[in-house]
């Protein structure tokens, strides 16, 4: 019995700091940090949220035939953003003919509207 707790010890010394290390998804062993996302990123991230958006009805079907016209990163109050653009003339009222996808810069969704602010 006692050498079988000394095994159960030993094995569960030899496995825990494996459960602290750090791994790829972007957290420290703390679970705080974060790495930023790249414009490569940001740009699938926003396309996958406009076919969300579409299929919620949120905005029209023809904006999942849309195409990226931009990405960038911008500076607002709360800190840096990526800001990615849509482009779609099949929408009859011209200010809505661009759509802006927000993203903070650890890939978390933020907005999407058409005036890009």
């Amino acid at each position: 019995m006692r050498n079988a707790l000394k095994v159960i010890l030993l094995g569960t010394c030899l496995v825990m700091p494996s459960a602290f290390a750090a791994s790829d998804n972007g957290h420290d062993a703390g679970g705080h940090a974060h790495s930023t996302i790249s414009k490569d990123v940001a740009i699938e991230k926003a396309t996958a949220k406009v076919a969300d958006l579409v299929k919620a009805g949120k905005i029209d079907a023809s904006w999942s035939d849309a195409s990226v016209s931009g990405a960038e990163q911008k500076t607002f109050a709360k800190g840096p953003e990526w800001v990615v653009t849509f482009a779609n003339a099949k929408i009859a009222d011209k200010s809505k003919q661009t759509l802006y996808v927000f993203f903070d810069q650890f890939g978390h969704y933020l907005a999407a509207n058409y005036t890009g602010n």
